[in-house]
């Protein structure tokens, strides 16, 4: 369009004026939808922001004569029962998300590979897994690791083994029991990332004469190794508040920091102390979310 006048005569500046945007000022006024939000945010704000508040006091207040002090944080480094128990939190957390980016990452692109109708019934079937109890599955793991469970009695009736092999009221066991809760949380959201790729990449990258290792290599996984960054975070993040797999297939001997959250607050009266202990596991867990979002941001 022409800055002109019904006679022919440009007009300087005159479409300009039309088209510059209205500054808009602030009216003092809340939004509109912001009344029904409220309700909501005072709800978050008690049942959720005040407790945490409630324990960030706590922790640097001494249990006995109520002063303001940074001992229990000594403690926890200090400590060689306290300190042991985060590390190793920590350490399971880690081999659990390994394992469960090493088992669905390639489950996760074989169910890409299927047809549409094999696709959905590989997704009934994780599914599935949500509606039974963790607490059923973690007990069906002393029935198939137990010392007279499904594997030891093959291996002891196969001859490869003389005595049971201890699976369970370990490290081991705990693992294998988180692994089986998170391995879903694993494979959705990385079989939905591969969706999203551009299957004419595949097309694309043949023509050029390239194998399907290459593909899938120099192609494929780097387009989707932000989502398996994300969901590597996210696995981590969920292993580090498990309570009842580690209580049940560790029998007492792997507490992890749920654990000894528990026994600190109901066995021992060391609440402070408690407050702590869960003030550094959110620190860890706010930085993980922190990566996570991140790399979401990223993918």
């Amino acid at each position: 369009m022409s800055n002109q006048t019904q006679t022919g005569k440009v007009v300087p500046g005159r479409y300009l004026a039309r088209t510059k945007p209205a500054t808009r000022r602030f009216s003092g006024r809340l939004p509109s939808g912001f009344v029904w939000v409220l309700p909501l945010l005072l709800l978050v704000g008690l049942v959720f922001n005040l407790p945490l508040l409630m324990t960030a006091a706590s922790s640097l207040v001494d249990q006995k004569t109520g002063a303001f002090t940074l001992g229990n944080f000594e403690q926890v480094a200090a400590s060689k029962v306290y300190l042991p128990v985060v590390w190793r939190t920590i350490r399971i957390a880690l081999v659990v998300s390994f394992a469960c980016a090493l088992i669905g990452y390639p489950l996760a692109y074989w169910m890409t590979r299927l047809s549409r109708r094999g696709q959905t019934v590989a997704l009934a079937i994780i599914v599935t897994s949500f509606w039974v109890s963790i607490l059923v599955r973690t007990y069906a793991w002393i029935v198939i690791l137990g010392n007279s469970g499904i594997v030891n009695r093959f291996l002891m009736a196969s001859g490869l083994t003389e005595t049971p092999v201890e699976f369970l009221y370990n490290e081991l066991g705990v693992a294998i029991g988180m692994i089986n809760v998170l391995l879903p949380f694993m494979l959705l959201p990385l079989f939905a990332a591969m969706l999203q790729v551009d299957p004419r990449l595949r097309q694309i990258a043949f023509t050029m004469g390239a194998s399907s290792f290459q593909f899938f290599w120099r192609v494929f996984f780097p387009l989707t190794l932000p989502a398996l960054g994300a969901t590597f975070i996210l696995i981590s993040i969920l292993s580090l508040g498990f309570y009842i797999t580690p209580a049940i297939l560790g029998g007492g001997k792997v507490p992890l920091i749920a654990n000894m959250l528990d026994i600190l607050i109901n066995q021992f009266p060391r609440w402070n102390l408690a407050a702590a202990i869960s003030l550094v596991l959110l620190v860890l867990t706010v930085g993980l979310f922190v990566v996570y979002q991140h790399l979401r941001r990223v993918e």
